[in-house]
């Protein structure tokens, strides 16, 4: 099996750090397939990743929509915050909101405290 140079191998460990996930998989499984045979065992040494995710990454390389085409993301699937208060709420910060005042008065001040208070001048 043939290798790659020195300088090709720095390059592709210091790309492959900078992706997550599925690109970083299929990078993978696109250099071991170059390769051929002992590509994916070359690959997994070359670049910290089990020879098992290389192996899915060449299975979904040869998918004809790609790996997520059925897929469907849900809106806002990845969390985030609110982008409106909840009804009643106080705003205590920029991201954070309280809830509604309770029906009987919170500490000294009469009402509910920020969990979060924005400092003076802020």
């Amino acid at each position: 099996m043939e290798r790659y140079p020195a300088d090709a191998e720095r390059r592709m460990r210091a790309f492959s750090r900078t992706r997550a996930g599925e690109g970083r998989r299929r990078y993978a499984a696109v250099g071991a397939d170059q390769l051929g045979h002992g590509g994916t065992e070359y690959a997994s040494e070359l670049l910290g990743i089990d020879p098992n995710t290389i192996r899915q990454g060449l299975a979904d390389l040869d998918q004809p929509d790609g790996p997520a085409a059925d897929r469907v993301r849900k809106k806002r699937a990845g969390g985030g915050g609110r982008s409106t208060p909840p009804p009643g709420a106080t705003r205590c910060s920029r991201r954070s909101y309280t809830s509604p005042p309770p029906a009987t008065p919170g500490p000294a001040s009469g009402g509910p405290t920020c969990p979060n208070p924005r400092p003076p001048g802020g």
